[in-house]
């Protein structure tokens, strides 16, 4: 279940990465956003592997 929601979490965030790219946003918010996109799918890949 938790693997779920964390997959789909990192999906927004990507969205939000290539969104805040094409926008000229700072590069800080758009790398931010995909270290917690990377975070999140290190996490579902680790709750996949306990289950």
């Amino acid at each position: 279940m938790w693997s779920v929601l964390l997959f789909g979490l990192a999906g927004i965030l990507i969205g939000g990465v290539v969104s805040f790219r094409r926008q000229g946003m700072a590069n800080w918010i758009w790398i931010s956003f995909g270290v917690l996109a990377a975070a999140s799918l290190v996490a579902a890949y680790l709750f996949t592997q306990s289950a």
